[in-house]
């Protein structure tokens, strides 16, 4: 048995498992993220309530990045665990197998052995959440990159300035890595939101612009038009480098199927590999992606 932990800035999801697809759910609680000592003694709350077995490993998919080297643990959002090496710190403490990483590489190693990428061999996960995230996995296996940053398709300047849709010339925004032009500053929800206050001035949360897209509303359709035409060369980019079998989406605009149906119908054509099917898909496993990935990666699986 192991207890998997699914961990973001403001929630902590926790569950059991004997296989990734046997999840027991304990639970969720709001995460401490300023004191360590209540952090840890939510996360031994929860292995204690699992009846989890002493010496029993535990796994953690968690928001951050994660140093595969160090295991040292950058995540802004949760300042009590950042610069620790997490799983060093929780193994002594709780006296039981640690393993932690990054949600994003969680998600992939989900859908790659139990999602939409079940029986394909190169899997890149593509996270379409507040901003643009990604992972590998190769043979069920996690690709976390050096320095924990594989897959991470949403920095560098790589957003087009010259567009086909109006408008036809975009500044480059200034995006919180320190850089700007960054795909993530366009590509998720709140880059969706940004064009859109740019093209019409007007604040709308991403799920109501999809909505009114999908109704046949003529300025979110500029809009989405527009997120797709920028979105669309980097993605048929990363798939020419990477090879990847299927690319599942995750993330709040990966709940809309015809949205990503547009960006699959606007990538294949951009690849060097001719395809009769889609390659960009929806994910599978939505809200228990990181506690499948967390522990498919405790249980072997993706090592």
């Amino acid at each position: 048995m192991i207890t998997c932990f699914d961990i973001g800035g403001t929630t902590i999801k926790a569950a059991t498992a004997t296989t990734p697809d046997s999840l027991i759910h304990l639970g969720r609680q709001p995460t401490p993220t300023q004191d360590f000592e209540v952090f840890v003694a939510v996360i031994a709350g929860f292995v204690a309530k699992g009846g989890a077995p002493g010496g029993s490993p535990i796994a953690i998919s968690i928001t951050g990045v994660i140093d595969p080297q160090t295991g040292l643990v950058t995540c802004a959002n949760i300042p009590c665990i950042d610069g620790k090496v997490l799983s060093d710190e929780l193994a002594a403490r709780l006296d039981r197998p640690v393993t932690v990483a990054n949600d994003a590489d969680c998600f992939v190693l989900a859908e790659a052995t139990s999602g939409a990428g079940r029986g394909h061999r190169v899997v890149f996960g593509a996270i379409l959440g507040t901003g643009v995230g990604g992972g590998i996995v190769v043979d069920q296996k996690l690709h976390p990159g050096a320095g924990g940053l594989g897959g991470e398709w949403g920095h560098g300047t790589i957003v087009a300035t010259k567009v086909d849709v109006a408008p036809y010339d975009l500044p480059h925004f200034a995006c919180g890595c320190g850089l700007s032009g960054c795909l993530d500053t366009v590509g998720g929800a709140r880059g969706m939101e940004r064009l859109h206050r740019h093209l019409h001035g007007a604040e709308l949360p991403s799920t109501s612009i999809v909505d009114a897209w999908s109704a046949g509303d003529s300025a979110a359709s500029q809009t989405i038009d527009l997120f797709i035409a920028l979105l669309a060369p980097p993605l048929a980019l990363v798939v020419n480098i990477i090879g990847p079998d299927i690319v599942p989406v995750g993330g709040g605009l990966g709940n809309s199927r015809e949205l990503i149906a547009r960006i699959d119908a606007a990538v294949r054509p951009r690849i060097l590999r001719h395809l009769d099917r889609p390659l960009i898909v929806p994910a599978e496993l939505t809200a228990d992606a990181g506690l499948v990935g967390a522990a498919a990666l405790g249980l072997g699986a993706g090592a």
